[in-house]
Parts: C-alpha cells; sequence; structure tokens
C-alpha cells in the first residue's frame, strides 16, 4: 500500500517557507493564527464571565427562595381565614388563637404614606436643584447631608427624634413622631436614586427645549422629569420598601397597640412590623408564631402590590418612544 503525502498547493512567493507573509502577499499560516487568537481569548473569557455570573445570581437566589418559601408555607394559613383581614388583635392572648391584622395594615398605610408625603417632595426637589441648578458650596453641602443620611441607621435617626420631639418640645410618642424618624431613612434613598434618574437623560432633550425658547423651569417639569419619571418612580418605591418594614423607629416613638388606631398624632400606633414583635416572648406557642408568620407574609404582599401597582403608574406615566 503507498501514501500519499499532500502538500500544500499555496506557493512559496504567496506564503513564506517560515510562514511569514512576504512582500506583496497574504499573511502566513502562524500570522493568521496569531490574528485568530485574541478572539478566542474574548470568547473564552466570555463564556467565564457568564458562567460566573450566573453563578453568583443563583448563589444568591438561594437564600432569598428559602426565606420567601418557609415565610409563605408557615404564613398563608392565616392569611386564608375571614378574621385576618377585617379584625384585630385587641382582647388576644398569646395562646389563643385567630384575631385580625387590619388594624396593622391600615395603620402601616397610614405611617408610610405619610411618611412618602413628606420625603418624596424633598427628595426630589432636592435630586433636581443638585442635578439642573447645584453649583457651589450649596450644592456641595446638601450632597454631603444625603450622604451622611444614607449611613444613619435608623435607631440613630429614631433617637434624634425622640430628643427633638419628646424631650425638647414635650410632645407624645405617636405615629407622626415615627414618621418623621422614617422621613430622615427615605430622603437619602429618593435624593440619590432620583439624581441618577435624571443624569441619565439625555442634554440633547434639554438643548432642543432651551433652542425652542422653553424656559428653564419648564424644560425640567416638562422634560426632564417626564423622561425620568419611571425611574423617580422605581426610586420612590425603593425608598418605601426601605422603611415600610423598619421597626427600631417604631418601637422607640410609636409603642404598639392591638386595637384600631387611625389617628397618627394620638398615642400609640398599630403596624405590621411591630405586630410581628407582638408574641416574640410566647414564640413557643402555635398560636403566637402562626400570628408571626401571618405577618410577615402580610408585610411581604404589601410592599410587592405597592410596587406592582408603582411599576403600572410609571408605565402610563412616561413618555412613549
Amino acid at each position: 500500500m503507498s501514501t500519499t503525502t499532500t502538500e500544500s498547493t499555496v506557493p512559496d512567493d504567496v506564503i513564506g517557507p517560515q510562514g511569514d507573509t512576504p512582500p506583496g502577499g497574504r499573511p502566513g499560516r502562524e500570522a493568521l493564527s496569531e490574528m485568530s487568537h485574541p478572539h478566542r481569548a474574548r470568547a473564552v473569557k466570555d463564556v467565564v464571565a457568564r458562567v460566573v455570573m450566573w453563578a453568583a445570581f443563583l448563589l444568591a437566589m438561594v437564600p432569598l427562595v428559602w426565606i420567601l418559601g418557609t415565610v409563605v408555607v408557615k404564613g398563608v394559613h392565616m392569611l386564608g381565614t375571614s378574621t385576618w383581614w377585617t379584625g384585630n388583635q385587641r382582647n388576644i392572648n398569646s395562646d389563643d388563637v385567630g384575631g385580625g391584622a387590619r388594624h396593622a395594615i391600615e395603620g402601616t398605610l397610614a405611617m408610610v404614606g405619610f411618611t412618602a408625603l413628606i420625603a418624596v417632595p424633598i427628595g426630589i426637589l432636592a435630586a433636581v436643584y443638585l442635578v439642573e441648578y447645584g453649583r457651589g458650596r450649596l450644592a456641595k453641602t446638601i450632597s454631603f447631608t444625603v450622604d451622611i443620611l444614607s449611613g444613619v441607621p435608623s435607631i440613630v435617626a429614631a433617637l434624634f427624634i425622640y430628643a427633638v420631639w419628646v424631650t425638647s418640645f414635650g410632645l407624645r410618642q405617636s405615629g407622626v413622631a415615627a414618621s418623621l424618624a422614617l422621613v430622615l431613612l427615605m430622603i437619602p434613598v429618593v435624593v440619590r436614586s432620583t439624581e441618577e434618574m435624571l443624569k441619565l437623560v439625555p442634554n440633547e432633550l434639554r438643548e432642543a427645549a432651551y433652542a425652542l425658547g422653553v424656559p428653564k423651569w419648564v424644560t425640567v417639569v416638562k422634560v426632564v422629569l417626564r423622561t425620568a419619571f419611571s425611574g423617580i418612580v422605581t426610586g420612590v418605591l425603593l425608598g418605601v420598601a426601605r422603611v415600610m418594614g423598619e421597626t427600631a423607629p417604631l418601637l422607640i416613638l410609636a409603642p404598639y397597640t392591638k386595637g384600631f388606631q387611625r389617628d397618627l398624632f394620638n398615642g400609640n400606633f398599630p403596624t405590621l412590623p411591630m405586630m410581628i414583635n407582638q408574641d416574640r416572648g410566647d414564640l413557643a406557642l402555635a398560636a403566637a408564631a402562626e400570628r408571626m408568620w401571618g405577618a410577615a407574609l402580610t408585610l411581604i404582599l404589601l410592599v410587592l402590590l405597592l410596587n406592582v401597582i408603582g411599576r403600572v403608574i410609571a408605565h402610563y406615566g412616561s413618555i412613549k418612544k
């Protein structure tokens, strides 16, 4: 059997003997290999980055799914009862079965609504000033103050409001006092998120409005804010989620009550975070544990509902391209 050796039919004047590129010829084999090597390296890096990203995502999802699954499994029983959405916890002891969470749901919504009523306008106006008008020492002072507030623990904000509201002015602990502490926690979230959304608005939109003779404040209101509306709503929702589950300001400024209380200015106030903490010393009792898990699941569903409503508002309120 004869063996036939196939030699390259490419002439040496096209590809040099060492694979080099002769004058006027095409690249040699080694040169072609070197040219394709960077592409292979980038492809490998891309695959590695994707694998690491998905691994990190799945790793982060494990505790999230675990926590949500535990809360749903242990708390869904209470949400299925009719009294949970209509009643309260007055005259319900730790070992008693039943009771409702309507008083805490109403209290949480009222407190968070009052907090947002103060924090959202201040946060948006501060962000607009920093992005559109802020120059010099005042802008630096506002930005520095927002950075400080971003790192303030909730217990410190609560103690500050207690020192001013109760100690200095002699006013009672109430829902409005807790709301003021929550305002300090919500403002930096709204400011920073709104500031980033406003920076994403193209300068061409502003320049086009100015070229048409539109005043700057009209441009900010009608063009900039409307363009960034969806992102601003997202920032507000982040702030709401940040304060809705806070407990420290409620412990210090708005002691819990088991009954209905719809007056933010009048004494103890019911909220879902405090209802979770209601029977903390008797969690060995099945009834107390069920109420705790039920209140936790109700709080999660409330935050989810507010986020869905905010997304819908942002979708229909933003400028369509």
